[in-house]
């Protein structure tokens, strides 16, 4: 689990410098997600979104984004359709990781005290999705979490720890149900970096 813990307040939303870099994420993102735009359009448009973006990186219609500065997405990432990735602190996503439909990535949470959530609108932290990952159908990744590389996280599941590289890991909240055979990386990309 990462620690790093970033407290933002409610006058991160009512600084001027901040607002219109908000308006200017809601306008990206409405043409983003305009129904008419070809894969490659969207393809152009994923470096002006978010901090960094690998090559032959795609992201499907609709995409649901908060504070794209702080997402990192490497090579050949496929995210579908109705993810959302909401971050306010670094949110790494590895080469050749895939994320299904209505994936929920969230590295903001608020705090569970009453009294500090007056003072503090959230508070969030990193969240490391490793190399060659598989994320199923509407599971929700919380603050904080790091998935190793080449796991599987079974759909609808609810990710609060971190999840260790090579295992299939499912269930709310998400524990490892079995260890995988870890890839052979003389081979492992081959077959798609020919396509």
């Amino acid at each position: 689990m990462n620690d790093t813990l970033l407290r933002v307040g409610f006058d991160d939303i009512a600084n001027p410098e901040n607002r219109a870099r908000f308006m200017r994420e809601a306008e990206l993102l409405r043409r983003y997600n305009d129904p008419t735009l070809s894969w490659d359009e969207r393809h152009a448009m994923l470096p002006e979104l978010v901090a960094s973006c690998g090559e032959e990186t795609n992201v499907a219609a609709p995409f649901i984004l908060a504070r794209g500065s702080d997402v990192h997405l490497g090579r050949r990432v496929f995210i579908n359709a109705g993810v959302t990735i909401a971050a306010a602190a670094p949110v790494t996503i590895g080469d050749y990781t895939l994320i299904a439909p209505h994936v929920q990535i969230h590295g903001v949470t608020h705090p569970v005290d009453p009294a500090e959530r007056q003072q503090w609108a959230f508070w969030s932290r990193p969240i490391t999705i490793g190399e060659n990952v598989w994320i199923g159908a509407g599971a929700i990744i919380c603050a904080g979490v790091t998935i190793g590389d080449h796991s599987v996280i079974g759909a609808g599941s609810v990710v609060t720890r971190d999840v260790p590289s090579c295992v299939l890991a499912a269930g709310n909240p998400c524990r490892v149900v079995r260890e995988l055979d870890p890839p052979d990386p003389a081979t492992m990309y081959a077959l798609r970096d020919r396509l």
